[in-house]
């Protein structure tokens, strides 16, 4: 009889990892999951796409209230929203899950990764891939590109919706009371979300 194979997967050996952060909802599961299997994440929470900046602000405090909680080490990256517009610049119009986003990521990815090797560690992953609104296949391939960019560092691909891990997401939310955003963060995303409430809140 064949076993099952495991939904998420450890690195062998690792017991420490810089875990991207995009909010406290999304980190809450993956944290537990890492903790409860032996791992120590380091928060590192890096977002310059998130747009207003007051926006920004009440995610960054619920990441920071979540971490505090649990006695974990929480590292607050730069925001610098221009420098983020920068990076997309020219890729406005693309679609949720399109270039815009892949370079989202990458700019973002790369952050961890010069993060980790900053304070020694090998491994980074992201909480990124526990949105069904994301593509695994871009963050994979963002996390493969900051991997090879900063020597020393290796990314811990892992698809964080599996494993019960989503169901345990909304448990978490509503245990820590968390502020549950909306929208992805960026003001595309903003835009989005607007239109489609718009369409549908329309009478027939």
């Amino acid at each position: 009889m064949k076993h099952k194979k495991p939904s998420i997967v450890a690195p062998e050996g690792v017991s420490e990892v810089l875990l991207h952060a995009c909010c406290a909802p999304c980190s809450s599961a993956i944290v537990e999951w890492m903790l409860a299997n032996g791992i120590r994440p380091t928060i590192f929470y890096y977002n310059p796409n998130i747009y207003p900046h007051e926006e920004y602000e009440i995610r960054k405090e619920e990441s920071k209230r979540h971490a505090e909680s649990l006695g974990l080490t929480w590292i607050d990256g730069d925001y610098d929203h221009a420098q983020w517009q920068c990076a997309v610049r020219g890729l406005e119009g693309e679609p949720e899950r399109g270039g815009r986003c892949l370079q989202c990521f990458r700019l973002r990815m790369k952050a961890a990764a010069a993060k980790a090797a900053e304070l020694d560690m090998t491994y980074f992953t992201t909480t990124l891939a526990s949105s069904r609104w994301k593509s695994i296949e871009q963050i994979t391939e963002a996390g493969l590109v900051a991997e090879t960019a900063v020597p020393g560092t290796r990314f811990w691909a892992q698809n964080w919706r599996k494993g019960g891990l989503s169901d345990r997401r909304n448990q978490l939310l509503k245990e820590y009371g968390f502020y549950n955003q909306q929208y992805c963060g960026c003001e595309f995303s903003m835009q989005r979300i607007r239109t489609l409430n718009r369409h549908t809140n329309e009478e027939p």
